[in-house]
């Protein structure tokens, strides 16, 4: 079996059990940082394109493992990390990782995070280098081996 045949199982398990893992972490922490984890995913080439931004908040409204926080607020969270992404991309982005990282003490509620990237970053059917790169780095800064998700 091919490694994109693997990787497109892998994300079908993760968001089967991603769906059980997020009803259970209802909490700002984690709605928060799925969202920095999405803009992360969102602008992992350096820069999100208003193309791209539209079809991952889409994908973010249609995740049924998400259902369970308020649409709008969602919307809201992801919009607040993409704007200071595309206003200072480096800032933004440690923001980002700082929100995440507040996960560090709950390695549930964090590896659930690096699943909703996951099934992100896989939704359009490619999920490349930078994408897996942007998952690696969230990894180490929860403490979490990214060897866990075959990164």
């Amino acid at each position: 079996m091919s490694l994109w045949n693997n990787l497109k199982q892998s994300v079908s398990q993760l968001s089967g059990s991603l769906q059980t893992s997020v009803a259970k972490f209802r909490n700002q922490d984690f709605a928060h940082a799925s969202m920095a984890m999405c803009a992360l995913i969102a602008a992992a080439d350096g820069n999100i394109d208003p193309q791209e931004r539209s079809r991952t908040a889409s994908l973010i409204m249609s995740n049924d493992a998400l259902r369970v926080f308020p649409a709008d607020e969602l919307r809201q969270k992801f919009d607040l990390y993409c704007d200071k992404l595309v206003k200072d991309y480096d800032f933004g982005r440690i923001e980002a990782i700082q929100a995440v990282s507040k996960l560090r003490s709950k390695p549930d509620q964090a590896r659930a995070v690096l699943q909703v990237g996951i099934v992100i970053g896989g939704a359009d059917g490619h999920f490349d280098e930078r994408e897996r790169a942007v998952v690696r780095e969230v990894c180490h800064a929860v403490g979490i081996n990214p060897a866990e998700f075959s990164l």
